[in-house]
């Protein structure tokens, strides 16, 4: 018996009529089922509503909405649990927004003008990497942190913490390689699923999160070490074989 994977279901949220119709003409041929919204406020009431938009499997969600912004949007979206990955449409050029985003939770982001191709592609690797077979692995643990991949779940000294889905697999990376450097190209590839780009700073970002998620201050049992020109690594503090 052939079993058919479902058809993966996108939430396109931009106030951009002409994008949003090439855009779900070109997904749809792409094997995408595609629902639309102009209004991010509409959306979230939709996606939160009993009965309303069936939970879509990534939402493809724009900076400059009317009424209620993309960035308000996915701070509303990551309040809730079990939040699909977001993947966020930002002006060219504006960091800004961009860093906010990734603070926020997002995914991914991708500046526009784009080439729906590259869309695609970086929606794929989303998909891929919340689909990942090897999350059914053992839990992983360096003193207080506990991480469990088959729950999407990370505790530090017993306390749950909230990570989005990028922050849980630049964690997970750095985890598996405790006490070896990481660089950033190996973050960007393996929790990111895409090639590292000039000016990318989303891993450094990503880290930023994590460090204050987990409370890895000075006093901390475990830090997650930058090296200038190498990358990160997640050690203990008094590890004296780590640089």
């Amino acid at each position: 018996m052939t079993v058919t994977a479902p058809t993966p279901r996108i939430l396109l949220v931009d106030d951009d009529r002409e994008l949003t119709a090439m855009l779900s003409e070109y997904l749809g041929r792409e094997g995408f089922d595609v629902a639309v919204f102009h209004d991010g406020g509409v959306a979230l009431e939709r996606l939160v509503e009993p009965g309303g938009e069936r939970r879509p499997d990534l939402i493809v969600l724009d900076v400059m909405l009317p009424g209620r912004n993309g960035l308000d949007v996915l701070r509303a979206l990551r309040a809730r649990e079990s939040a699909p990955p977001v993947l966020m449409l930002t002006a060219r050029g504006d960091d800004v927004d961009r860093i906010v985003g990734l603070e926020l939770g997002a995914d991914d982001y991708l500046a526009k003008p784009f080439n729906p191709r590259e869309l695609v592609a970086r929606m794929r690797a989303v998909l891929r990497r919340v689909s990942d077979p090897r999350t059914t692995h053992e839990p992983l643990t360096l003193g207080p942190l506990r991480l469990d991949p088959s729950r999407h779940r990370a505790t530090m000294r017993g306390a749950s913490v909230e990570l989005t889905g990028a922050e849980f697999r630049v964690l997970e990376v750095l985890l598996r390689g405790a006490g070896r450097i990481a660089s950033r190209e190996t973050l960007t590839e393996q929790a990111l699923g895409r090639k590292l780009e000039l000016y990318d700073r989303s891993v450094d970002t990503h880290v930023s999160n994590l460090r204050r998620k987990l409370g890895l201050g000075a006093e901390a049992e475990l830090e997650i070490r930058g090296i200038r020109g190498a990358g990160y690594l997640l050690t203990r503090p008094d590890d004296a074989t780590t640089p």
